[in-house]
Parts: C-alpha cells; structure tokens; sequence
C-alpha cells in the first residue's frame, strides 16, 4: 500500500523532501533485500504512518534485523530514522515530519 503525503509540493523544498523520500525508499528495498527480511517497503511505510506507541520506531527497525555488527545496526538506524522523518504519519495528519517542518516555515 502506497501512501501519498497530503501536502501539495509547490515549492522546491517540497519537491526535495519527495526526492530524498524515493532514495530513501530504494535503499530500504535494497536493505531488506540485503538483510534477507520477509518484510517488504509497504510493511515499513504502514508501521510508520499507523505508528502509535514510542517503541514503534525500533519495531521497524526489527524489520532489517538479522544479528549482525554494530556497523550494520548503525547503518539501519540511520535508514529507519530517515524512513522516520520522510515518510507520512498519520497522527500528523498525513505528513512527514519534514513536511510538517517546511509547513511551519511557510506560516
């Protein structure tokens, strides 16, 4: 299941924060490839936009676990917590944290 921001992207700033939300969706299919996962980049999207409790963000996290070094957790942390910032929430009303940034710069 695709989910599409609300937030109409007339705006340059807009356009980047879709952008970086393509890459970061290639290298989470890339990642969950990598790590051998049965998880897909819908399962991640739909944890993050139906998130509800503080520990949410390390259950997407358990998506790419595998066991390995503390490089490769670091390298997932990073993934998940862009995934995290770019990606819609829906207790933000179907924006992104960066949206719901750039949408407070606007007023």
């Amino acid at each position: 299941m695709k989910i599409e921001s609300k937030q109409p992207f007339d705006t340059a700033q807009g356009r980047q924060i879709l952008e970086r939300r393509e890459e970061i969706e290639v290298d989470i299919v890339d990642m969950l490839k990598e790590t051998g996962s049965d998880f897909t980049l819908d399962h991640v999207r739909d944890a993050i936009y139906h998130e509800e409790d503080s520990d949410d963000m390390m259950k997407v996290m358990a998506m790419f676990d595998r066991g390995g070094d503390v490089s490769e957790f670091d390298t997932v942390l990073e993934l998940v917590t862009d995934a995290w910032n770019y990606f819609p929430h829906e207790v933000l009303g179907g924006l992104s944290p960066a949206e719901k940034l750039l949408e407070h710069q606007r007023k």
